[in-house]
C-alpha cells in the first residue's frame, strides 16, 4: 500500500475575519489603485495568518508612502509615555512618530496623500492612547479634506462591558479624549463613528467591518493571536485586569503587579496583611471576581526589592465582571483596612501624578473621595452611574456588531 503525505499551509483558523482580511479581500484595497496612502499602524495590526498590515501594504495595489506610528512605537519598545522618534521601514518608506514631538498630523504630513488607513489593536479602556491617536489624525484629516479608512478589531473586553465614569471636559486630555465611561464596550471602529458624529468632526470616514464577531464575545473566543500591544499588556486577558487596577496604580499607593510577572493582577505593598484583605475584598462579594492571597518581591518600579503582600486578582466571570467599579471596591477597601498607610503614601505621591490620575479617571471627585472619606468606595462606585446608563442609549446608534 501506497501512502500519501498532504502538506496543509499553517493557518490560524478563527470564526472572525479582521478588518484588515475584508479590506483586501473584499475590493476596498481595488478602489485605492494607483494612489498614496499612509498607514496608522504599529506590531499588533497582523491578519489572520500573522502577517504585518505594513507588510500587506507594501504589496498592494495603490502606494504605501508613510507610516505613522503611536505611542510604544512601530514594533513596541518603548515605554508608557517614552518619546518616539521617526525611522525607516521596508523599501525606504518613512516612518514618522506621533508621539514625540507631536501627537498630531501636519499638513506637511498629509502633502500628497490620498487616503489614511488606521489598524491598530486597541485594549477598549479610555485611557489607552492608540484611540487618541486616532482621533486627532480623524481632526487633522478633516481639516485637509483626506479620507481616513479604519480597518476594524475585536474590543478584548467585549462589547457589552460599560463601566467606570465619564469624562469631564476640563481633563480631556491624550488620556482621555472622548467622553465616555472608561470601559466604553465598543470597538475602535465604532468609536470612530461615536467620534465623528457627536463631535462634529467632518472627516470622510470609512470603517471596514469585521465578520464573524459578536458583542459577547472575549478576545479568547475569537480564536485570533493576541500580539502584546505595549511592554505590560502581554496576554489577551491583561486588558481586562488593567481596567480593574490600573487606575489605582497611577497613585502609587501599592504595587499592581507592574515590575513582577503579573502585571496589573496584583496588588500589594509591604504593610498589607495578605490575609485580612483578601478576607475583606471576598466579603464584598463583588460579581464574576475572587482574591487569592499573594506574596512576592518587585524586580523594578514601586516597592522594588521589597516582600509586598496582598491578593492575585481572579476573574471567574467575565460576562457580569465590572472591572474599574472592582477597582474601586479594592481601592476603598484599602483605605478602610489602612487609613494610615493609604494617606501617608498618597501623601507622597505628587501634584503632577495626582493631575494624571484625575485625567485617567476622567474627574476630580474620586480623588476627593478617597482624601476625604473614610469608606469611599461605594461613593466611587455609584459615582457617574445614571451618565453612563444615558450613555449605553447614545452609542446604540454607532454600533456595528449584535
Amino acid at each position: 500500500m501506497k501512502w500519501i503525505l498532504i502538506f496543509f499551509p499553517f493557518v490560524l483558523f478563527s470564526q472572525v475575519q479582521l478588518g484588515i482580511n475584508a479590506f483586501f479581500e473584499d475590493g476596498h484595497a481595488q478602489r485605492l489603485k494607483g494612489k498614496n496612502v499612509v498607514l496608522v499602524t504599529n506590531h499588533t495590526a497582523v491578519d489572520h495568518q500573522l502577517c504585518l498590515s505594513a507588510d500587506r501594504f507594501l504589496n498592494a495595489p495603490f502606494k504605501l508612502i508613510g507610516l505613522w506610528t503611536p505611542e510604544h512605537g512601530l514594533q513596541g519598545l518603548s515605554y508608557a509615555s517614552e518619546h518616539v522618534v521617526d525611522s525607516k521601514y521596508k523599501n525606504g518608506v518613512p516612518v514618522l512618530s506621533l508621539h514625540g514631538d507631536k501627537k498630531r498630523p501636519t499638513q506637511e504630513m498629509f502633502k500628497g496623500v490620498d487616503a489614511v488607513v488606521y489598524d491598530i489593536q486597541d485594549i477598549g479602556l479610555r485611557s489607552y492612547t492608540f484611540a487618541s491617536t486616532l482621533y486627532l489624525v480623524m481632526e487633522e484629516a478633516a481639516r485637509f479634506k483626506v479620507p481616513v479608512i479604519v480597518l476594524d478589531r475585536p474590543n478584548p473586553l467585549g462589547g457589552l462591558m460599560v463601566d467606570g465614569p465619564m469624562l469631564c471636559q476640563k481633563l480631556r486630555s491624550f488620556v482621555g479624549y472622548l467622553n465616555v465611561p472608561y470601559c466604553h464596550g465598543m470597538t475602535i471602529g465604532e468609536l470612530a463613528q461615536f467620534f465623528n458624529s457627536e463631535y462634529k468632526v467632518g472627516c470622510d470616514l470609512k470603517v471596514v467591518a469585521m465578520k464573524g464577531w459578536s458583542r459577547s464575545m472575549s478576545y479568547g473566543d475569537t480564536k485570533l493571536k493576541w500580539i502584546p500591544t505595549s511592554p505590560h499588556v502581554p496576554e489577551m486577558d491583561t486588558p481586562l485586569y488593567c481596567a480593574t487596577t490600573g487606575v489605582l496604580g497611577e497613585l502609587g499607593i501599592v504595587n499592581i503587579g507592574v515590575g513582577y510577572t503579573l502585571p496589573f493582577k496584583l496588588v500589594g505593598a509591604p504593610w498589607i496583611d495578605a490575609e485580612a484583605f483578601t478576607k475583606a475584598l471576598n466579603a464584598q462579594n463583588r460579581a464574576g471576581v475572587r482574591f487569592v492571597p499573594f506574596h512576592y518581591r518587585p524586580f523594578y518600579g514601586l516597592f522594588k526589592g521589597q516582600d509586598c503582600h496582598g491578593v492575585m486578582i481572579d476573574v471567574t466571570d467575565k460576562g457580569v465582571y465590572q472591572p474599574l467599579s472592582t477597582g474601586y471596591m479594592i481601592t476603598g477597601v484599602l483605605k478602610s483596612l489602612y487609613p494610615k498607610q493609604f494617606l501617608e503614601q498618597l501623601g507622597k505621591t505628587t501634584p503632577l501624578r495626582k493631575e494624571l490620575f484625575c485625567k485617567v479617571n476622567g474627574n476630580e471627585a474620586v480623588l476627593k473621595y478617597l482624601l476625604t472619606d473614610p469608606y469611599p468606595a461605594w461613593k466611587c462606585i455609584s459615582y457617574e452611574q445614571a451618565e453612563r446608563e444615558a450613555f449605553k442609549k447614545i452609542r446604540e446608534k454607532y454600533l456595528i456588531y449584535n
